[in-house]
């Protein structure tokens, strides 16, 4: 799949929203990716997630286990793994940290592989990276959808996306005039309380 494609994908579904966003990063920016509106389609998350494990097993080969960060990784983790004929298992914050919980386990021998939905700085994929690097030897790199830092986000594991775009970020201090004359919304769920 061509990242124009992927881009269709997301405009078609009503998942590309321009205007004046607060990231999960704490970061503002004038394009959010709303990955729920893909999500929510059977059909679409298939496509894209074929199309991500074809490009994933062209750079990494067979992989066994693909752990995803909760909330937002585990539908494309999860579909992602079953192209690959992977388990899917996921990551979830207990006290400020991401550890695998519900019983999850990595057995020694399998290769292993992060899938997320979408980067921008890489903070959830560090964290995510710690977590399961503490727990194997064998993480051989990372996948998204979409890697919205035009390839800058510094994961230090190899990674993949299935399209890298160029979407400008800036700190709440620093936003353009045209920016800072829109109220800006926070449609992400880092910061919810339960």
């Amino acid at each position: 799949m061509k990242e124009d494609e992927v881009l269709a994908e997301f405009r078609a579904a009503g998942a590309l929203l321009e205007g004046h966003f607060i990231l999960s990063s704490g970061l503002r920016s004038p394009v959010f990716l709303q990955k729920m509106f893909i999500f929510q389609d059977p059909i679409r998350t298939e496509r894209l997630c074929r199309a991500l494990a074809k490009k994933i097993e062209d750079r990494f080969g067979k992989i066994d286990v693909v752990v995803s960060p909760a909330v937002g990784g585990i539908v494309p983790g999860y579909e992602t793994a079953r192209h690959l004929g992977a388990k899917a298992i996921f990551v979830e914050r207990e006290e400020g940290r991401f550890q695998l919980r519900r019983g999850f386990t990595i057995p020694d021998e399998a290769k292993v592989l992060i899938v997320e939905d979408i980067i921008t700085t890489g903070l959830s994929s560090r964290e995510c990276i710690e977590s399961i690097s503490a727990l194997t030897k064998n993480l051989v790199g990372e996948a998204c959808l979409i890697d919205r830092s035009a390839g800058k986000a510094d994961l230090g594991i190899p990674y993949v996306a299935l399209a890298t775009l160029d979407i400008p970020t800036y700190p709440a201090d620093q936003l353009p005039p045209e920016l800072a004359a829109i109220p800006p919304i926070k449609p992400g769920s880092r910061a919810l309380k339960a």
